[in-house]
């Protein structure tokens, strides 16, 4: 039995998806409103802050996959993302269940370093501070061995569907809707983002790969960056209309933050938006050569098509 822990967001969704394709047809999708992707699929409804539910959630699974999203509220991170780490640990330590757990770079320092499977903590805010915490959860069970682990890292999303982050709002998003797409802090900057059924794929295959536990691996991006300026190129390409942007400086965030709360959670962020962010795969790329990793002209064409 393969489960996965937050089976409704883009990431879990893609994964039961390349489960079932290339590894096995005993899935359990868990969520607090779980929905059928497969009709091989077991369904589970739990909460993991409730340690009883996240027992019965993992009870019976030789490996879980912790996918679980929240929305962009700092307050509601530190209530529920350690109280689910907690949980989802204690439950797999007392079934050997193997865990595989989808990370985020909030924790990294927003400079232009390049950054690797061992660039040090360095939170800027709230959620970085939260994140730094449950990633450390995790991998000081590991080190003491009371959980067989792996951490798959991500860096911001771009894709199609249901994929939220602050490049689809305000970028791809504005322009599939016609509308003027808003570059963050600069369009000049290098970026580093990850094609979310990319990031599925690629946490399947780690989890499905005996020799890749017991580490942290950044999730495949290819070597080819682009600035925002390069990504609405493409979209101009994609699209065949001339597609002009406006810049939202730094000081534009704080003072939107006071209308739209959304704007104010990214804050902690923004520093990673004024120089260039690389965001280092190239150990995924040594060990799985093989993976093919979805080009932006090609994520771009579907998101826009």
């Amino acid at each position: 039995m393969h489960t996965v822990l937050g089976a409704n967001g883009p990431i879990g969704e893609e994964l039961a998806r390349e489960l079932f394709r290339g590894f096995t047809h005993d899935i359990r999708l868990v969520s607090r409103s779980p929905r059928k992707i497969h009709d091989t699929d077991q369904l589970v409804t739990a909460d993991l802050t409730d340690p009883e539910a996240t027992d019965r959630a993992v009870e019976g699974s030789e490996v879980a996959y912790l996918t679980v999203g929240l929305p962009m509220d700092s307050g509601l991170w530190e209530r529920q993302f350690p109280a689910m780490m907690r949980n989802v640990i204690d439950a797999c330590a007392k079934y050997g269940t193997k865990l595989v757990f989808f990370d985020n770079t909030y924790m990294y320092p927003g400079t232009t370093t390049p950054q690797t499977e061992s660039t040090g903590f360095a939170p800027n805010g709230r959620k970085g501070r939260v994140r730094a915490e449950i990633a450390r959860m995790l991998l000081d069970a590991m080190s003491a061995g009371r959980v067989e682990a792996v951490v798959c890292r991500a860096p911001e999303f771009y894709g199609p569907g249901k994929t939220k982050s602050l490049t689809n709002s305000l970028v791809f998003d504005r322009i599939k809707a016609g509308r003027r797409p808003l570059v963050p802090v600069s369009a000049q900057t290098l970026r580093s983002l990850i094609w979310t059924p990319d990031a599925s794929r690629a946490m399947a295959l780690i989890g499905n790969t005996p020799d890749a536990y017991g580490q942290t691996w950044h999730l495949p991006i290819g070597q080819h960056r682009l600035t925002y300026a390069g990504l609405v190129q493409v979209a101009e390409e994609v699209t065949g209309r001339r597609i002009r942007y406006t810049v939202l400086p730094l000081a534009f965030f704080p003072l939107g933050g006071r209308f739209v709360g959304t704007l104010g959670e990214v804050q902690e962020l923004l520093p990673r938006y004024r120089g260039d962010n690389i965001f280092d795969t190239a150990k995924f790329a040594t060990r799985f050569p093989d993976f093919t990793v979805t080009s932006y002209r090609e994520g771009i064409t579907e998101i826009l098509r």
